[in-house]
């Protein structure tokens, strides 16, 4: 007895639907009749005793809930056929969520009275029967062409009809005829252009949500659907998730969802924004780097920089970093085409720790992290991880990335980055040792050029014959950076002419002196007081002249009144040039103001001064007759080519000499 308010039409087309169910198009897994007892404000569906079969034949353990929501309204609402899918998998045939048929019972008065439920699979005929055979869909799809308006046999029309017919069979069930029309236009009108676009349907009773993502193919991958799955799964309140995906020669894929909602789904969402939100998640990196070049270069020259960089950053690289961050690793990499040198860039992520920062090493060549590692742990640095990455633009040779976190303690960042960037680049070209004292550069926030003179000054204690390992020595300074601070300190008050300061000078050797008196090891405590006797017998030094190309010398020499330095042997020379550098290092040692003597290549680098000492020694009886006091210098190489055969270690002495004359020259 359906109302009168119910089309005959539907009547009889629901009639043939179930009618075709038992011609093999679905599988009766159970069965179950209800009473609806409706009383007022609210209604409960009461199993009635004895009509179960199948999975449903067993009676209910649990007491009929009262119906609410969605559920109350579709269970008093008079349309004759509820389809839907219910809440459990099937306990046979295949894994899937069983398929509800909901056939209503109506009183005389036309009232719902009852319900008749049907728990199944629709069969794999159904699936495959076109959707304007099956009773039900069919009368959807007519409706949905006769309000699309186009004509039969046009262009529009067959792309309609396709989409239709490929939809899945399942939703076409479910969806009302203008959930269908919305979708059908939709994908109608999205063509082949390759935009994401969201459909999306609420199933009758609350319980899921259906959608349909178009997702452009170059853009659909397992981290894309997983990525969306999780919005939508966020969007929409839901508990859990399946999906299937559809291929065809389209540009698009498509990617249905179905969102099971719990207890308290979201009601409120809007499509346009998810949209928005799916959009901006499958944003391939390349439109990110092409956009954010633009907007850093202008249309021009952005785009000449993509179309380099387009293809050149690796997987590895993309997912470590936003496309942003890479335009300005580009415009590093455009900066090695005109240098030799590498490039860094350290940084500070805001989510470090404290004292964790990272340094970028940016080369036009491989490097060997056997050889880096050393430096940037000699700088201060522990390296905690690193990344590699080969960049290879269109048309330029690769170029490298490396990324390395580092401990450091480092309380001024941006001076730390400067300080950091020169030494290390110092290392690379030669131009500083690599060795332990590198560590005041953080330790103590010493320049690169700082640390040469503590080191040039370690050097020379070592030929003095102060006894201590290199190891022990710079051990010593960079336990106690504060006292290496203030020797440096000293030394530019005391020399450099621009910060000349005698009081300041007065100021500092005290200090440094109180700072002694609070070292507990003796051996220490003689390494750092001979620092500051070296540092106080200096006379003269080239540290503060500028080179003929207006930089600083290579080189660092140093005029020096032995008599002040105890721990040199006997005889002591009146005044001394100690000459250091990465290459050589050299001494002249004088007898008096005026004296005569050559200068000698040696090959005891441990102890020159002592070979040059004892030929000093030689030279001043010599020239008893002529000259009273004698001189005697000498060199050693440091950096000998280990090719070229002799020509090449001659070429080198040769080059050494000159530095250790020039050095000789700038302070005589």
């Amino acid at each position: 007895n359906p109302p009168p308010t119910i089309d005959p039409a539907l009547v009889e087309e629901t009639k043939a639907f179930l009618g075709w169910l038992a011609e093999d198009n679905f599988t009766f897994i159970g069965y179950r009749e209800y009473d609806l007892v409706d009383e007022g404000d609210e209604a409960r569906l009461e199993p009635i005793e004895g009509s179960g079969l199948g999975i449903l034949k067993d009676p209910p353990t649990k007491a009929p809930k009262k119906l609410a929501g969605k559920a109350l309204t579709v269970g008093r609402e008079p349309q004759i056929l509820l389809l839907t899918k219910a809440n459990s998998p099937s306990p046979i045939h295949r894994p899937a969520y069983l398929d509800y048929i909901g056939v209503k019972k109506y009183s005389e008065g036309g009232q719902v009275i009852a319900e008749r439920r049907f728990l199944g699979l629709y069969t794999t005929r159904a699936y495959k029967a076109s959707p304007r055979s099956i009773p039900i869909i069919r009368g959807k799809v007519e409706g949905v062409l006769e309000r699309a308006g186009v004509p039969p046999a046009s262009h529009d029309r067959k792309a309609l009809l396709e989409i239709l017919e490929s939809y899945t069979r399942d939703s076409l069930f479910q969806m009302e005829t203008e959930d269908l029309y919305n979708l059908s236009i939709g994908i109608l009108g999205l063509g082949e252009r390759q935009r994401l676009k969201l459909f999306l349907w609420r199933d009758p009773l609350d319980r899921f949500v259906e959608c349909l993502v178009c997702i452009p193919r170059d853009r659909f991958n397992t981290e894309n659907r997983e990525r969306v799955g999780r919005i939508l799964m966020e969007a929409l309140g839901g508990v859990a998730l399946d999906w299937t995906l559809q291929l065809s020669e389209s540009r698009l894929a498509r990617v249905h969802y179905i969102i099971r909602l719990g207890e308290d789904p979201v009601t409120g969402y809007d499509v346009a924004t998810i949209e928005a939100r799916l959009v901006q998640v499958i944003r391939a990196w390349t439109d990110e780097l092409r956009e954010a070049l633009i907007d850093e270069h202008g249309e021009e020259d952005g785009i000449k920089l993509f179309k380099r960089y387009e293809r050149a950053f690796p997987p590895g690289y993309r997912s470590d970093w936003v496309a942003r961050s890479a335009v300005a690793d580009i415009a590093r990499i455009e900066e090695l085409a005109s240098t030799e040198d590498p490039i860094t860039s350290t940084y500070r992520p805001l989510e470090a720790p404290d004292g964790m920062v990272r340094l970028k090493l940016f080369s036009s060549g491989g490097v060997l992290l056997s050889d880096v590692l050393p430096t940037l742990e000699h700088l201060g640095a522990k390296v905690a991880d690193e990344r590699p990455y080969e960049i290879a633009p269109a048309d330029r040779p690769p170029a490298f990335i490396y990324d390395f976190g580092l401990q450091a303690d480092a309380e001024n960042l941006e001076r730390v980055r400067d300080l950091l960037h020169d030494a290390f680049l110092g290392v690379w070209r030669g131009e500083l040792e690599d060795d332990g004292l590198n560590g005041l550069v953080l330790g103590a926030t010493l320049t690169g050029r700082q640390v040469s003179i503590i080191r040039a000054i370690a050097k020379y204690l070592r030929q003095g014959g102060i006894g201590f390992s290199d190891a022990y020595i710079e051990r010593t300074l960079t336990g106690h950076p504060d006292i290496a601070r203030l020797l440096i300190r000293l030394f530019e008050a005391r020399l450099d002419p621009d910060a000349h300061d005698e009081d300041a000078a007065e100021r500092l050797g005290n200090e440094i002196e109180e700072a002694l008196d609070a070292v507990p090891s003796l051996d220490e405590d003689r390494i750092l007081r001979s620092f500051l006797t070296v540092v106080r017998a200096t006379v003269r030094t080239n540290v503060f002249q500028p080179g003929a190309d207006g930089k600083p010398h290579p080189y660092l020499s140093f005029k020096l009144d032995s008599a002040q330095i105890p721990i040199l042997p006997l005889p002591k020379p009146q005044f001394e040039i100690f000459v250091y550098s990465p290459r050589v290092e050299a001494v002249h040692l004088r007898g008096g103001k005026v004296a005569r003597g050559g200068l000698r290549w040696s090959d005891r680098r441990e102890d020159f001064r002592t070979e040059v000492l004892g030929l000093m020694k030689a030279q001043m009886i010599k020239n008893a007759l002529i000259v009273p006091v004698g001189a005697k210098g000498g060199i050693v190489l440091k950096r000998p080519p280990a090719q070229g055969g002799r020509e090449a270690l001659q070429n080198e002495a040769i080059a050494c000499y000159k530095t250790f004359l020039s050095g000789m020259l700038d302070i005589t």
